[in-house]
């Protein structure tokens, strides 16, 4: 289950494995390996795969379905005012890569805050 999450997941973002590989530091390879499932990641791969697709463990390994995931039949955004508005498609996969790229960026200045903490 987990590489058929794996697939959907970064077929998701639109992003091949070669791209998923060079972004986790990883082989092109393995990637294939994980979707095949001929091959399973170490824990730590695990959680920054899970980390760079803003999902949870349970949720990479198939254990889940986000209860946050964005249906287009519910996809409003609410104002500060209480109003609310429909979303299109476009503006809802507009969203979600915005905030993938804010997780992502979340994820690197962590990274740099405890490396200068060290």
């Amino acid at each position: 289950m987990f590489g058929k999450r794996l697939a959907e997941l970064r077929n998701k973002l639109g992003i091949s494995q070669y791209e998923l590989a060079a972004r986790m530091k990883l082989s092109r390879g393995q990637i294939a390996n994980y979707e095949q499932g001929t091959r399973e990641p170490d824990f730590n791969t695990l959680i920054a795969l899970a980390d760079f697709f803003g999902v949870s463990l349970d949720n990479l390994l198939g254990r889940e379905w986000s209860a946050t995931e964005v249906t287009n039949e519910f996809a409003y955004i609410t104002y500060l005012d209480g109003s609310k508005e429909e979303l299109t498609e476009e503006e809802v996969e507009y969203l979600k890569g915005s905030l993938h790229l804010l997780r992502q960026y979340d994820i690197q200045m962590k990274k740099k805050v405890n490396h200068t903490a060290l």
